[in-house]
């Protein structure tokens, strides 16, 4: 398994790079003279005699035991992450919200407290609504920018954790990382950033102080559309603690899984400089556009917190979410008229994906309770694939052209 990721890519001086390499070219066992990692697909490893067993209890030799635990491929897939993420060791497991999960769970104890905020992906905050005070964990909410509220809430509670988005889901929020992670560390407290919508390209939430940066790789770290899986990097001692916890739930990623993540991050950069760009020039098209109400995304000076994301981000994402000057109907009739994205859940893939949050995650609630949400019927998320700009761009005009 080997030395930490950075003695095997000190070599390696950019992210570009790390993407292709990192976790492959040097330190993996060498099995076979390919190229490409192989994906070992089993459930245990042998151990030749009952020494060597013992041995590898011991911690005097390295292997495996069994497919919970650990494969060959998997770790290949941390290391690659943790290169990215210059943290000394990355779970990887089922799904983001497995991340999110058994995070919160090895971290929290029965009765504590944390910190998060109004805009994230809402099977979260369910999560953390009804499922963690089950287990007497209690939250305080806050607003992404509400630093004063995250100071209040640190003086008045014994907090175990901050826990946000940044960029948020769907608004695009951003906290400003390297502050809040000051200040809860004054207290105490421990930091997890869930870096999804950012990748890690555009951020480097460790770098700017957090203890743990959390992602659904299914998104633009796997960036096919074609894999579900999670990460969680930071410290060896507190993936360590996670790593444990998850050993006993399971939500394991297989082998095969593994391999579609460490085959789409060989494209990671080119495909997030390409989203990044379209994103961007996307956006000042739909904010200049009449039939366009709001814009939300970091790269524009209208956005709220354009300051902090210029300071912590080199791109700003492939995600833009708008509202259109109109009503559900409108809105539905927009989405109807594209021809290029799918009507879809997730994003950061090669495809563009279009969904109406309202419809695609939010219909079971009544209007109103949107509404407490921020979720109106007029918004959109915008995730822009790879596709020309230019036909993107044209699709996206004519469309609103039908609702004119």
């Amino acid at each position: 398994i080997g030395d930490s990721y950075d003695s095997k890519t000190s070599f390696l001086s950019s992210d570009g790079s790390l993407t292709v390499h990192a976790g492959e070219r040097l330190g993996r066992g060498i099995v076979t003279d390919a190229i490409t990692t192989p994906v070992v697909n089993t459930s245990a490893y042998f151990f030749k005699k009952t020494q060597e067993l013992i041995d590898f209890k011991e911690k005097r030799h390295t292997s495996f035991e069994y497919g919970r635990y650990g494969n060959p491929t998997t770790v290949v897939a941390e290391e690659k992450i943790s290169a990215l993420e210059g943290a000394e060791s990355t779970l990887i497991v089922a799904s983001g919200m497995c991340a999110s999960t058994v995070m919160l769970m090895a971290l929290v104890p029965a009765g504590g407290h944390i910190v998060t905020t109004t805009d994230c992906y809402r099977k979260t905050r369910i999560f953390i609504e009804t499922i963690l005070p089950k287990m007497g964990i209690s939250a305080t909410v806050i607003d992404p920018a509400d630093v004063d509220g995250l100071e209040s809430a640190l003086n008045k509670n014994k907090v175990s954790l901050f826990f946000t988005e940044s960029p948020t889901n769907p608004f695009l929020r951003c906290v400003d990382i390297e502050k809040v992670s000051k200040l809860c560390h004054s207290k105490g407290t421990l930091v997890c950033i869930d870096g999804t919508f950012a990748t890690p390209l555009n951020q480097k939430a460790l770098a700017l102080g957090a203890d743990l940066v959390l992602h659904s790789a299914t998104k633009f770290i796997g960036g096919h559309n074609d894999v579900l899986a999670g990460c969680i990097s930071g410290s060896e001692k507190l993936v360590t603690e996670i790593r444990t916890l998850h050993h006993i739930l399971g939500g394991t990623l297989n082998p095969n899984a593994a391999y579609l993540i460490i085959r789409g991050m060989k494209t990671l950069h080119l495909r997030v400089q390409q989203q990044n760009s379209t994103a961007l020039r996307m956006a000042e098209v739909l904010e200049a556009h009449p039939r366009v109400k709001r814009v939300y995304y970091p790269g524009l000076p209208s956005h709220p917190e354009h300051e902090i994301a210029k300071r912590q981000m080199t791109g700003f994402g492939g995600v833009v979410s708008f509202e259109v000057d109109g009503d559900l109907m409108t809105t539905i009739n927009f989405v109807d008229a594209l021809k290029i994205p799918y009507i879809a859940p997730s994003f950061g893939g090669c495809e563009s994906i279009v969904d109406q949050p309202a419809i695609m995650s939010y219909w079971d609630l009544s209007q109103a309770e949107r509404s407490k949400y921020g979720i109106l019927d007029n918004l959109i998320r915008f995730s822009f694939g790879v596709e020309d700009f230019e036909d993107l761009k044209a699709d996206i005009l004519q469309a609103l052209e039908t609702i004119a």
